[in-house]
């Protein structure tokens, strides 16, 4: 039978946020008094052995989290989260398959300007001035593809996709 300690560690981990502690017991089929108990034996094991995750008491109860020390590994593996903005401003330049930014701007509003600075230092999209003319071409990147996941996309949306980077010439 499993622990009490262990089946909480997996009730915080799956719920990926606070839980308070009378849905931790109701979760785990347990009272109150034994939940508690077994958060104290979960905040013991994780101390005892070192481990890179702990259990943390918030105003809204317990939380499974990474340890302060390892913030600056997290950051480094996993991209900030973008904003409602800069996400339909990247869908918009990745369903263009390219588009110039005073037609970005066009489409989405000043704030693409800002934006568009965002991604392209997060990688996302990448920034060409054109032989010819004064504005920015945009593109998507590769980095773009891999963190999206677009070639995992199932294959009918690949094709709506693939059809929006190239339209045809009858639009």
């Amino acid at each position: 039978m499993t622990r009490l300690a262990t089946t909480i560690e997996a009730i915080l981990y799956l719920k990926g946020q606070p839980v308070p502690i009378a849905e931790i017991a109701e979760i785990a089929k347990c009272d109150r008094a034994a939940a508690e108990d077994g958060i104290i034996e979960l905040m013991s094991d994780s101390s005892r052995r070192d481990s890179a995750l702990e259990v943390v008491e918030t105003p809204t109860g317990y939380s499974l989290q990474l340890r302060d020390e390892f913030a600056s590994l997290m950051q480094t593996l996993i991209p900030p989260e973008l904003g409602v903005g800069a996400l339909r401003t990247l869908a918009a330049i990745a369903l263009k398959g390219g588009i110039a930014q005073p037609d970005l701007v066009n489409l989405r509003g000043s704030g693409a300007y800002q934006q568009v600075q965002e991604l392209v230092e997060m990688g996302f999209v990448r920034k060409r001035k054109p032989a010819e003319g004064r504005s920015y071409w945009l593109q998507v990147t590769e980095k773009f593809h891999r963190y999206f996941q677009v070639d995992q996309l199932p294959k009918q949306l690949q094709i709506d996709f693939q059809a929006n980077l190239c339209p045809s010439n009858d639009d």
